[in-house]
């Protein structure tokens, strides 16, 4: 043992001073002691199982800063603020931040005393901040929510399949790869992108003893009768889990006629609304919240007593997740699916709407690549143009990355919009004049409106001979000083083309097969759902054997109470008549552009928005959606037969 290994605090020490903890929980032992020896770790640890202690710890005990990627920034800041109240040095950058709290971090960074920083994987798209990486001593990188570098995996995120390589590229000594619901097949993913040593990947069992699983077949008519009464036989708090953001709505409405007090919580309500439904949650003001799966993570509250699921989960994964917030005090808690099979036609719409078409597809890859060897885009600009999902989009152009076809640069602002809090003249007056040359020359160029002027800064830039950067720094300096008030648009990122000459419908065959795969992947998650809600043995033992554990009996769900399994209840689809022929034929021949190929009219017909129907606000139309209840290969079908 040498001087360093002497001096350097013992884990168990730090554990009680620094976090007030007596001993570790489960696994966490072994993470922190791999890591302090300079080994990358894979951590699978079940919702509720202290991941985040597992990199903070070491991160006191690693020379250099840990650099900690999560995808949450509501967690992110929660996280920073616990451990500055431990007198931890720790703190994050994202887009909330002002100019001054960033220089902030960044002396706290040169300084020593930021030992924690988080960022989103989205920040490691500027090449800037990349550079910036690479003259840091970064200790170990953190990966939260590591899934989702998987493709294959249930929350694909494209800004995640840079990261091995970006730590490859910053020679990172350790990695933590952190999950709570990796199945063997995405663990080996994880392993491999990150080179973790079998023996370094630690996972917990993902059965908990408190938690009671139960599957009842229900119809959509009699649904919501059967959930006020098992929300009302049940104490405590409650969450609801739906598909839909007008069913969370619909459902809280429902709960609320009928004496119970409920909340709704979905991405489409605005993020004060959001924070007061969580807060009035969390504090027991209200009783239930009915939810998309837009509420959950980074929720820390210990006495859930029951998760419902109204709709069928999308995926084993999503609904390991959601159960495992319930009960994390240990008292027994009921975890309930309300199982109807008509919630698949709605499911399986939103995995087919994800795919682009093989001709958007190759179109987007085209336009592209022919920007020049440094060049820009909008992701909103290629979603509407393309009739492609911007998430889908970023995959793409992250697999031209992948590829080594075209590198990221940086992310930029293509639009401010300034309003002048002070006569403009009076601004002037505090510069000299070459200054006010220089701003009433970029001040010219932009489109003067009612209140605000409006700055393309591209434009600005082409008219006055300027660099972008200079005006950019021009119009912040002014809101900095109080002279303007400043609004920042249109995001681009900028990119640098790396191979010219490609063969762009190869490429372009490639990325649509790689999408293709993936439709298959997610169609068949959602199937082994139905497997579950119909499986004769242990519904403990099916969720824990899809992550990789083998339990025979767990002894308190449905199955091992002798509670025996249905088919799930399923309404016909109904059979296409002529109306719907001469209706799709009729779209055909109004000749929208939005629906030019059968999978847009299919989609359309689904009831599935896309870019270019919005756009078009075709969503506004008679037909949007009309043939809703129908499986979207057999409507897909139809609108190949009126080609």
């Amino acid at each position: 043992m040498d001087l360093t290994d002497r001096l350097r605090p013992m884990p168990e020490t730090l554990l009680k001073e620094r976090f007030g903890h007596a001993e570790f929980r489960e696994g966490q032992r072994e993470v922190v002691e791999g890591l302090v020896a300079g080994r990358s770790m894979l951590a699978v640890f079940p919702t509720g199982g202290g991941k985040s202690l597992c990199y903070q710890l070491p991160a006191l005990m690693i020379e250099g800063v840990t650099l900690v990627i999560s995808p949450l920034i509501a967690l992110m800041k929660d996280q920073v603020d616990a451990l500055r109240g431990k007198g931890i040095g720790a703190a994050r950058l994202d887009s909330s931040l002002s100019q001054e709290a960033y220089a902030e971090v960044m002396d706290g960074l040169r300084d020593g005393s930021v030992k924690l920083l988080y960022v989103a994987p989205e920040r490691l798209a500027n090449e800037g901040f990349r550079q910036r990486l690479k003259r840091m001593d970064i200790g170990m990188v953190a990966i939260d929510e590591a899934h989702c570098i998987s493709e294959w995996g249930h929350n694909f995120r494209p800004d995640y399949l840079k990261l091995a390589k970006l730590c490859r590229d910053l020679k990172v000594p350790r990695v933590l790869c952190l999950t709570a619901t990796a199945t063997p097949s995405v663990a080996s993913d994880i392993r491999r992108e990150f080179r973790i040593k079998r023996e370094d990947h630690i996972q917990l069992s993902f059965h908990r003893q408190n938690l009671d699983l139960r599957v009842t077949p229900v119809s959509s008519k009699e649904r919501k009768a059967l959930l006020l009464q098992k929300v009302e036989a049940v104490g405590g708090a409650v969450v609801v889990y739906v598909t839909l953001q007008h069913t969370a709505e619909e459902v809280a409405t429902y709960l609320k006629r009928h004496g119970v007090s409920a909340q709704a919580y979905h991405a489409g309500m605005p993020p004060e609304f959001r924070a007061e439904a969580q807060e009035k949650f969390m504090s027991g003001a209200v009783r239930v919240v009915v939810a998309t799966i837009a509420f959950g993570m980074g929720i820390d509250k210990a006495d859930i007593r029951a998760v419902f699921h109204y709709n069928l989960p999308k995926s084993i994964e999503n609904y390991s997740q959601e159960t495992g917030r319930a009960g994390r005090d240990g008292e027994m808690s009921v975890c309930e699916m309300l199982a109807c099979g008509d919630d698949l036609v709605t499911l399986e719409n939103f995995i087919y709407g994800d795919t682009p078409t093989p001709e958007a597809v190759r179109h987007l890859v085209d336009h592209t690549l022919r920007l020049g060897t440094e060049f820009d885009v909008s992701v909103y600009e290629l979603s509407t143009v393309n009739d492609i999902r911007p998430l889908v989009v970023t995959t793409l152009l992250t697999y031209l990355e992948l590829e080594g076809v075209i590198a990221a640069t940086r992310p930029f602002y293509a639009t401010y919009s300034v309003r002048l809090i002070r006569d403009f003249e009076q601004v002037l007056n505090g510069y000299d004049a070459r200054r006010k040359s220089f701003l009433r020359k970029i001040f010219a160029a932009a489109k003067e409106g009612r209140s605000w002027s409006r700055f393309e800064i591209d434009h600005v830039a082409m008219e006055t001979g300027e660099s972008r950067d200079r005006i950019v720094a021009a119009l912040t300096h002014l809101d900095e000083a109080g002279d303007v008030a400043l609004k920042k648009g249109g995001v681009r990122q900028g990119y640098r083309l790396l191979k010219p000459e490609v063969d762009v419908r190869e490429v372009a065959r490639r990325l649509d097969e790689r999408f293709r795969k993936r439709e298959e992947a997610d169609l068949a998650r959602l199937r082994e759902v139905v497997e579950l809600a119909e499986s004769e043995g242990c519904l403990t033992g099916f969720v824990t054997g899809h992550f990789g554990e083998d339990i025979d009996s767990c002894g308190h769900c449905d199955r091992c109470r002798d509670e025996p399994p249905q088919t799930l209840p399923r309404e016909e689809a109904p059979d296409p008549v002529l109306e719907d022929l001469a209706l799709i034929q009729s779209l055909r021949d109004e000749g929208h552009a939005a629906l030019k190929s059968s999978r847009q009219l299919a989609r359309f017909l689904c009831g599935i928005s896309s870019p270019a129907a919005q756009r078009a606000r075709l969503t506004r139309h008679d037909a949007f959606g009309m043939l809703e209840r129908m499986p979207f290969d057999r409507v897909l079908e139809l609108a190949n037969e009126t080609l």
